[in-house]
């Protein structure tokens, strides 16, 4: 971001955070006045929440705000929204919790992350907000829990890993399944051999998105539309954007690919030991030898997006050669050979016992400093092989990858989409 965008940073650290504390001295009680097994206050990671809409305060596998602010590692301090009215709702869940009415509105993400009393932010604003947002919160000297998919652009991913790594900085990505201790378990025995060689996955997913060509709406008065669009290109006002409904357009996101994507290819990455790696090629549909969207590995193995397969199970179904299994990102109920149960070892229970274990999983690496389930890195491979089937289905056309240098090779064209324009003062 431009050093202009954040000419504000000194004043609002003596202004808005400062101030807020002016009034009260410091909230420094023992454990057992907030409850038996509560750390003291002064113990506690301070959490603020960028975006409480749909995924910050309403997911149906669980709410990050809920998720956060039930940890007794956590203490939720401020939200954020471009919605006054969600931030509001996020605002009265977190003083219910605590008792209290303590909890910042912020209408604008810069103000919260000049906050000194803020160590950890929670991203969950729409993807194109993602990789801004993620960055200059390590600038900022905090660590950082991003929602899924990572980024709006393979560009964007890299960069993101870059910033943690440059910052010393706890970057988790929101691919919950990394936490549920099962399907860790489940795609280390595949690793290892279970089933033979893998020799092809196929995992359920949506599409690409597409160009969005909704009408133009007047902005309700609780809605900061300008901030809303952020680096996005400008167009006019509409209600689905602001609620979940973003997902199907182009400049906000990838569409079910980027969204399914990073939990299904993750399983399919995580059990090929390609975390730090990738596909070398991606093929659309071409109606002779790929029927659809297939990913081939230096090693030979395919990863089939949406087949017959999938439209039959769902989740994701790894062949090998000695031997098939069939999982799913959020849940336990795992197969090995055919219908054959997978009795795999206990795990968090389901969905939303999954999110709060990836949110644990997070506040205990930055309380320990030490590296997370679904690292920035992690999550920059995952949304890169997400990126490069959406590349290669808007082109119409193969698309080679060098997963080492993470670029395309021979196919300007295909290049340009690594990256997108931003709108000023957004520029990374």
């Amino acid at each position: 971001m431009s050093s202009r965008a954040f000419s504000r940073r000194h004043f609002l650290k003596a202004g808005v955070c400062a101030g807020v504390a002016a009034g009260a001295a410091p909230l420094l009680l023992p454990a057992s006045s907030l409850g038996y097994g509560r750390p003291a206050p002064s113990d506690r990671i301070n959490a603020g929440f960028i975006g409480v809409g749909w995924k910050g305060l309403e997911g149906c596998w669980g709410s990050l705000v809920q998720s956060f602010t039930a940890n007794p590692l956590c203490r939720s301090l401020a939200v954020c929204d471009i919605n006054r009215q969600k931030c509001e709702k996020a605002k009265q869940t977190i003083d219910q919790a605590y008792g209290n009415n303590d909890c910042r509105i912020h209408g604008d993400f810069r103000e919260l992350l000049a906050c000194d009393d803020i160590d950890v932010v929670v991203i969950g604003t729409p993807d194109h907000w993602h990789a801004t947002q993620t960055i200059e919160a390590c600038r900022a000297g905090k660590d950082v829990y991003c929602e899924k998919p990572l980024s709006l652009t393979i560009r964007e991913a890299r960069a993101m890993v870059n910033a943690a790594r440059q910052y010393g900085r706890v970057v988790q990505t929101g691919s919950q399944s990394r936490s549920f201790s099962n399907i860790e378990f489940a795609c280390r025995e595949l690793r290892n051999g279970l089933i033979g060689e893998i020799r092809e996955i196929h995992a359920a997913c949506g599409g690409p998105s597409i160009p969005c060509t909704l009408p133009g709406e007047p902005v309700p008065d609780h809605i900061d539309w300008e901030m809303w669009l952020g680096p996005a290109p400008w167009r006019p006002y509409h209600s689905a954007l602001v609620d979940k409904n973003f997902r199907p357009f182009q400049d906000y996101s990838g569409g079910g690919m980027t969204d399914w994507g990073c939990h299904h290819f993750d399983l399919a990455q995580w059990a090929l030991g390609m975390d730090a790696s990738g596909p070398v090629e991606v093929h659309p549909p071409d109606g002779k030898e790929f029927k659809w969207i297939t990913f081939l590995y230096a090693n030979g193995t395919r990863l089939v997006h949406q087949s017959d397969v999938c439209e039959k199970e769902g989740g994701v179904t790894f062949l090998g050669t000695e031997g098939d299994a069939w999982g799913h990102a959020m849940s336990s109920r795992w197969r090995l050979g055919g219908d054959t149960p997978w009795r795999l070892p206990p795990g968090p229970g389901g969905a939303i016992q999954g999110a709060k274990a990836h949110s644990d999983n997070f506040l205990e690496s930055v309380r320990d400093r030490r590296t997370p389930t679904a690292d920035v890195e992690i999550g920059c491979r995952t949304v890169s092989v997400c990126h490069l089937a959406n590349i290669a289905s808007w082109l119409n056309r193969p698309i080679r990858w060098d997963p080492e240098r993470e670029v395309i090779l021979g196919d300007e064209e295909a290049s340009r989409w690594l990256d997108r324009a931003k709108r000023e003062p957004w520029n990374l």
